[in-house]
């Protein structure tokens, strides 16, 4: 049985190739503000006479509310309208990057975070519901390469544009290069979007949730405090976050019940009874893990093992997202002609290919090999955010595109944190396993060990060092090669994990529906 898919409501006035570009520079705006203060923390910190633990409330504060508001971001377009939403979130983010930009001690910075990140939640849903209002069904694929821009290149990009900044002149500026963006972006959305009879929020009878947002609040605030402390707090280990974790179950377990019980929630989880976007949550969760422990990794590495600067750490990713820009436009090109699922398979088993290939790490490994590994991971990327976001909401019924968005959003912002914690969890502890592994070859018992470790002193007494500090000295040099191969050899397992996780969502994207995408229309068999 063939179901045809309704084209949007009807629109006039601007272009919507426009539209898409112009509501996607508020997105990129705010997803490139969620990775750009991480490399300036250290700076904030000491500007503002704090601890860096402390200073990392800057990025918690932010994702807290974030994380909220994506949530309920289909609530208040309906309390609103989608249009006066819209424009007060790019209004009011932008006025709190310039408070952010001149605060002058460390509670101020975390009060204006938690402001910029709670409007910043709105921006993300509403572009997407707005392009799926601006298009066709037919043409979706095509807009939602546009929006990738902001979903895949933003977070690559902030790094690299943050460590830059931090190094060459202040990390206010991070901040206050939002000023005449959402200026821009402000006027320009304001010029061109046109609200729908259906999302103007006038004359719209609307009851507030107050029980199902409390949950909301206690549930993913909890959550995101977890994620974000819990390695510093050294996890379950720590009161705290044992108490994070029981508030974030009870919070989340709890909204879930409600939601599905009352009969006018704060955001309709009916939408994931729709297959297709259902499924479509899960390849973007995945996604989502995939690439920003990606993003986290690679940086990392270089400047800790590696011994870069934050810029030339930030540069490594450039490349993948020159690439991924170009990738994205040639699988905007074949989707008319393959099954979006297909496309999709593929792409999850590139990228596991690529974290196979990146898995081959050395301690001397050059710059430009670091860059071709990034560049085969963003490859693969380039397979999956288009087609996973054009299906998702393929058959998804109208009046639930602005709940789908706010919760395709939520899950792919709140899977981007996970994965940042989890890839730093892992590397601390399969650190910890390497390190007791490799230890225990350097015993008396072991000759390669006593033959480098008798080498390495030969060597020290040959450049005049007296025999027992070079004996000393020899001793440290090893200990500090052990610390150093551990690591390497965590980031090698956690490369491996990714790989793993890649090749085994691939085979789910055959639960979507076998349709193809673009063209003269798709239609669902």
């Amino acid at each position: 049985m063939t179901r045809a898919l309704a084209p949007p409501e009807q629109r006039t006035g601007a272009n919507p190739w426009l539209v898409a570009i112009v509501v996607t520079l508020a997105a990129f705006m705010e997803v490139l503000d969620t990775t750009i203060v991480n490399v300036a923390l250290p700076h904030i910190a000491g500007t503002m006479s704090a601890s860096t633990d402390e200073s990392t409330w800057t990025l918690t504060s932010y994702l807290v509310a974030n994380g909220i508001v994506l949530t309920i971001s289909g609530f208040l377009t309906r309390l609103l309208g989608r249009k006066r939403y819209f424009l007060i979130c790019i209004a009011m983010f932008t006025v709190c990057s310039f408070l952010c930009g001149i605060a002058t001690s460390l509670p101020q910075i975390i009060i204006f975070r938690l402001m910029q990140g709670f409007f910043g939640g709105g921006l993300q849903p509403n572009q997407q519901s707005i392009i799926l209002d601006s298009f066709e069904p037919a043409k979706r694929s095509q807009a939602f390469a546009v929006t990738a821009l902001a979903t895949i290149v933003a977070p690559v990009l902030g790094p690299t544009l943050g460590g830059w900044i931090t190094d060459n002149y202040s990390w206010r500026w991070i901040f206050l290069i939002n000023i005449p963006v959402g200026i821009v972006t402000f006027f320009s959305v304001m010029a061109l979007v046109q609200d729908l009879p259906s999302t103007k929020g006038i004359g719209q009878k609307i009851s507030t949730d107050y029980v199902g947002l409390g949950l909301i609040i206690l549930g993913l605030g909890a959550f995101q405090i977890m994620l974000d402390k819990g390695q510093d707090a050294d996890w379950f280990s720590s009161p705290f976050i044992c108490w994070m974790a029981g508030f974030a179950a009870i919070g989340i377990g709890g909204a879930i019940c409600w939601l599905l019980y009352t009969d006018e929630p704060i955001v309709n989880l009916r939408a994931l009874a729709d297959r297709n976007f259902a499924v479509g949550c899960v390849m973007i969760v995945a996604m989502a893990v995939i690439l920003y422990s990606s993003a986290v990794l690679l940086p990392q590495l270089s400047e800790q093992q590696l011994g870069y600067t934050a810029t030339w750490a930030g540069l490594l990713l450039s490349p993948g997202a020159v690439a991924l820009i170009g990738l994205i436009i040639v699988v905007g090109r074949i989707l008319p002609f393959v099954q979006a699922r297909y496309v999709i398979a593929f792409g999850f088993a590139f990228l596991g290919c690529a974290f196979v290939y990146s898995h081959n790490l050395t301690p001397d490994i050059d710059f430009w090999t670091l860059v071709e590994m990034r560049v085969f991971q963003t490859m693969g990327l380039g397979f999956l955010f288009v087609p996973i976001s054009s299906i998702a909401y393929l058959t998804l019924p109208r009046e639930l595109n602005g709940d789908g968005a706010a919760l395709f959003t939520m899950f792919r912002n709140v899977a981007g944190s996970v994965g940042i914690s989890l890839s730093s969890a892992l590397l601390t502890t399969r650190g910890q396993v390497q390190m007791a592994y490799v230890g225990g070859h350097l015993t008396p018992y072991s000759q390669p060990y006593l033959d480098t470790l008798a080498a390495t002193q030969r060597t020290l007494e040959a450049t005049g060092m007296a025999a027992g500090a070079a004996q000393q000295s020899a001793f440290g040099y090893l200990y500090q090669q052990l610390i150093s191969q551990s690591q390497l050899l965590a980031y090698m397992d956690v490369f491996a994990i990714c790989a793993l996780l890649a090749f085994c969502v691939a085979p789910v994207a055959f639960l979507l529906a076998p349709v193809k995408l673009g063209g003269g229309g798709a239609t669902v068999h």
